[in-house]
């Protein structure tokens, strides 16, 4: 997982201080059980699915690739 967290520090900075990811990262609302968070890709075949409930808080709820998250 170390990989993973190093992949996404800029990531996870853009989306703490509001700023946009790039367009790359694909970043898009969740429908069903994940209504309400967001999903961006940092690598090809790395999903972040994360929260913004407000301008203090940032939730991470899953890190991983396609497999690990959704298999």
């Amino acid at each position: 997982m170390g990989r993973h967290v190093k992949l996404s520090v800029t990531s996870l900075q853009r989306l703490a201080t509001d700023e946009p990811l790039p367009v790359s990262q694909r970043d898009h609302a969740l429908t069903g059980n994940w209504s309400g968070y967001r999903e961006c890709h940092p690598k090809p075949d790395l999903l972040l699915i994360y929260k913004k409930p407000d301008d203090d808080t940032l939730r991470i709820a899953r890190l991983g690739s396609h497999s690990e998250l959704f298999s």
